[in-house]
């Protein structure tokens, strides 16, 4: 088999799995459809490894295979066809996506147990990964954005699983209206790709690009700052990026899947695809890595006074996909995609251990109430501590060296690079802090009332109530199982954290400085072309960035530790003297005020103004007048119409009396 039979395969699998789940739920018990939904994603992880194999034997220059199923549409010269691209980049983000979604399956067989939607879960589940890996194995725009559609369909319909929360189906269409955004963005770029290049192939797109367009020239900018708005949509990023934290409103695997290595990856992935583009437009690249710095300070300064666990780690996502937009913006390809994997590694990690506390808690997410699960939950706890520890870098993890690879090839740049690697660290500083916030809070400390009835041997039940409201919710009815399902009790959970805690901690053994570089040089089949990709630090300038990193990494834990441990008190103190700062914080920086009062409430007055003026009194009164004309003549024609002869032999002769008349006046 080829490498493109296999990437066939890779889509195949979810597919089929999403549709027999769907199909079958009548007659599949529960677990049937967990296993089958399971198992769909774990063959396209092994039909991945296969693509990869097969991809390997090609020679590096020759690594960009494409394949097509049939054509999908011709007309006028155009020609769509249903075909991937394989290459290195999208065999990629095949392995990352497939194998980091086959353990969040196999965690939610066991966390998801008692819902009583669980076959429905497992379905949409599929589906999305389907919908994301027909997005990166897209050969043309068309398939593009067609993928891009359905990761938009599956992310709303996983948010809002637990439809009859309001708090839910509000998150869900929030969404959904965003991405959407986005999705025009991707839309108006690929039309203006046709328009320029004649083209929706994307090999064929760039190799017209080098040839048509000049450097900075505006229909390129304007192409790219128009893909731009569709990834920051899919990535989360400012000003775009308010679903984001209401998106853990759905289960905690959804927040897991859409968090780690899906849906807010695609955005990192486009800028990464379109390189040719946005090296002609570096401008609009520019643009992409100021607002990735942005959007990486401001959610760290959020994820530092926000109390909900899952939120913590949601804001976390924002800033670190910030690092990866980064790095793929600035030409740091190598940097971005690799800190894009060890991210899916110990931001699912994180998030499933979020998701064993939080049954613990009953449900409860706020931080403010837990402490003290080392004894309780020691698996929880030290895996938690594992992902804390690569989120801040710590020396040695996998976020270590990938997060650090972007910053180090951002000093190589220098001149207004410099800024990326100031801020960098100064993120990565708040990011140590706000990791070990949660892994104190959680882990250390007096054992909470849930912790110690843990010790005692019973887990702790409480009336079922949302979250975020606090309303009482019926278990029944769709709402979250009566069951909470916990690591240390469930083996399938415990397997899939610890798999991931292994990639958290040893993951960055790809690219070590002068020692491995696994990854930079399975990506030169991809950017081979691309004169920034060999631009390659040094190995004493990469060690030196390592070295601050560490130090600014050990730095934030310390702080975290005098904070939350040795001296809990002086968050309180520090609160009470900058009440303004943390509620400006705290408010999440006023972005949903402000697009409630820029967009949402102007909207909503001008569909009211539409509604009550325009549709009420122009298109109804002209729809009236114009019937109410129509019911006049009608009534008129039909007086006439009496259906005696001689009442029609009358109008007969009066019509001829009357032409007679007409033209003897005209005679005269």
């Amino acid at each position: 088999m080829s490498a493109t039979d296999w990437a066939w395969l890779v889509l195949a699998f979810p597919l089929a799995g999403s549709t027999v789940i769907a199909l079958g739920f009548r007659v599949l018990s529960a677990k049937a459809a967990g296993w089958i939904g399971t198992a769909a994603i774990g063959l396209a992880f092994a039909s991945s490894i296969g693509a990869l194999v097969m991809l390997l034997d090609e020679p590096t220059e020759a690594r960009q295979l494409t394949d097509t199923l049939y054509q999908y549409a011709s007309a006028a010269g155009l020609e769509i066809e249903l075909g991937i691209l394989v290459d290195p980049l999208s065999v990629f983000m095949c392995l990352v996506v497939t194998g980091v979604s086959t353990l969040i399956h196999l965690y939610s067989v066991a966390y998801m147990d008692s819902d009583a939607g669980y076959r429905r879960f497992f379905s949409y589940l599929n589906f999305f990964v389907f919908s994301m890996l027909l997005l990166v194995l897209a050969g043309n725009f068309v398939l593009l954005i067609v993928g891009w559609a359905f990761v938009g369909f599956a992310s709303y319909a996983l948010i809002s699983y637990w439809y009859r929360r309001n708090t839910a189906t509000t998150a869900g269409m929030k969404a959904f209206v965003i991405n959407v955004v986005g999705d025009v963005g991707l839309v108006l770029a690929a039309f203006f790709v046709f328009r320029e290049l004649g083209t929706f192939d994307l090999l064929a797109s760039f190799d017209a690009a080098s040839e048509t367009f000049t450097t900075n020239e505006g229909v390129v900018v304007a192409i790219c700052c128009l893909m731009l708005v569709g990834a920051f949509a899919k990535s989360a990023q400012v000003p775009l990026h308010t679903w984001l934290p209401d998106a853990m409103e759905g289960p905690t695997p959804v927040s897991a899947l859409i968090h780690a290595a899906t849906m807010v990856t695609a955005g990192v992935y486009l800028i990464a695809r379109m390189f040719p583009l946005f090296e002609l437009a570096p401008t609009a690249a520019d643009i992409a890595a100021f607002l990735g710095l942005a959007t990486l300070l401001i959610a760290s300064t959020i994820a530092l006074v926000v109390t909900d666990l899952k939120r913590i780690i949601a804001y976390s996502t924002m800033s670190q996909i910030g690092y990866m937009v980064v790095g793929v913006s600035i030409g740091a390809y190598v940097g971005g995609l690799f800190h894009l994997m060890t991210h899916a590694f110990f931001k699912a990690l994180l998030f499933m251990a979020a998701g064993s506390v939080i049954a613990a808690m009953a449900n409860v997410q706020n931080i403010d109430r837990m402490s003290g699960f080392r004894r309780a939950m020691p698996l929880t706890s030290g895996l938690l501590i594992v992902g804390a520890l690569a989120l801040a870098a710590f020396p040695g993890t996998s976020g270590f060296f990938s997060k650090d690879e972007i910053l180090a090839f951002a000093t190589d740049r220098g001149g207004m690079y410099l800024i990326f690697t100031i801020g960098g660290y100064i993120g990565a500083l708040m990011t140590a802090i706000y990791a070990f916030r949660i892994g104190f809070r959680v882990v250390s400390g007096e054992p909470c009332e849930e912790a110690r009835e843990l010790e005692r041997g019973h887990l702790h039940h409480a009336e079922p109530r949302n979250p975020a409201t606090g309303e009482p919710e019926d278990t029944e009815v769709g709402f979250p199982g009566p069951e909470h399902q916990i690591a240390e009790r469930r083996r399938p959970m415990a397997i899939a954290m610890a798999i991931l805690g292994v990639g958290a901690l040893f993951g960055g053994v790809l690219q070590i400085p002068g020692v491995t570089a696994v990854l930079e040089h399975f990506f030169e089949g991809t950017f081979e072309d691309s004169p920034l990709f060999h631009l390659v630090p040094s190995t004493a300038a990469s060690w030196f960035g390592l070295a601050i990193g560490a130090v600014i990494s050990v730095a934030g834990i310390a702080i975290a530790y005098y904070c939350y441990v040795v001296n809990p008190g002086v968050t309180g103190r520090l609160l009470e003297r900058l009440p303004r700062l943390h509620r400006f914080f705290a408010r999440k920086w006023y972005f949903d005020e402000l697009q409630d009062a820029l967009v949402h409430r102007p909207a909503i007055a001008i569909g009211r103004f539409a509604n009550s003026v325009f549709e009420r009194v122009v298109v109804d009164g002209i729809v009236n007048g114009a019937a109410g004309a129509v019911r006049g003549a009608s009534a008129v024609v039909r007086g006439a119409q009496s259906g005696f002869v001689r009442a029609y032999a009358l109008l007969l002769v009066g019509g001829f009396a009357a032409l007679g008349i007409y033209f003897l006046v005209a005679a005269s």
